[in-house]
């Protein structure tokens, strides 16, 4: 990789994991559109920079996590179904599933069409956004936790997956967004350290490619700042439907150019 695919690739990591429009379906179309070829290196430098992304949630959220005990275990609580599905189905999804563009595509336009229906039902008051992460119980933090073990289907969104599901349980769209960063921490870490324990000791890094792999992860980290700040700022005024219609638009020209 040259150091302006480096560049790309980072912000598009960056820019895309907290935003539910998924971030893997996005590294993969870059991928194909820079001609990159899925070397061991590439694999493990697309799984390295999520750690950079998620530093930034962390910077910004820790101090809230810290100070709530029961808010980090129902994070924990989230996070269980994930990881069993994850391990699980392991193979399937590094082998199958990030080979299929017809099903990425199938996916982000799916998700789009949710987006819309949801933020409908809340436009006519089917659905009322009300509660907030002090509101947050156990069989809730569960559920929304077997909705983010969807997103091992690429095309999904991680975030996209749970801030659904939380609108559908009536939960305000800053709480769900917020809940989806802190959600993030421990899924990313422990999804790309399994990566890297599965990976990582096939491959021997030249100086060149440890500074690749450390530029990414600063630019993610940098673009995920800001990115994290803005969107929290559009949630307080908009409402989801333009990820909506992003998402079909996406599932469009993949079917397109793609198919």
């Amino acid at each position: 990789m040259s150091v302006w695919q480096v560049l790309v690739f980072s912000i598009v990591e960056g820019l895309t994991e907290f935003l539910p429009v998924s971030s893997t379906a996005h590294l993969i179309l870059t991928a194909r559109f820079l001609g990159v070829a899925q070397s061991e290196f590439v694999k493990l430098f697309e799984v390295v920079i999520q750690f950079g992304a998620i530093l930034a949630v962390v910077l910004l959220y820790s101090k809230m996590v810290l100070k709530n005990k029961k808010l980090f275990f129902l994070i924990m609580a989230s996070l269980i179904p994930t990881v069993v599905v994850g391990f699980l189905l392991y193979s399937v999804i590094k082998n199958v599933f990030f080979e299929s563009l017809s099903l990425i595509a199938l996916s982000l336009f799916v998700g789009g069409v949710l987006f819309l229906l949801v933020e409908y039902l809340v436009a006519v008051n089917y659905i009322k956004l009300s509660l907030t992460k002090d509101s947050l119980s156990w069989s809730s933090a569960v559920i929304i936790g077997l909705a983010q073990s969807l997103a091992v289907v690429p095309g999904v969104s991680r975030a996209g997956a749970v801030i659904l599901c939380m609108l559908m349980l009536g939960y305000k769209r800053k709480t769900a967004v917020e809940y989806s960063f802190l959600l993030s921490v421990p899924t990313i870490a422990l999804a790309s350290g399994y990566d890297l324990y599965k990976t990582a000791s096939y491959i021997k890094f030249a100086r060149a490619e440890i500074f690749l792999i450390l530029l990414g992860v600063v630019l993610s980290f940098v673009s995920a700042y800001f990115v994290i700040k803005l969107f929290l700022d559009f949630v307080k005024k908009h409402s989801l439907t333009v990820f909506g219609f992003y998402r079909i638009a996406l599932a469009v020209l993949l079917w397109l150019f793609f198919s």
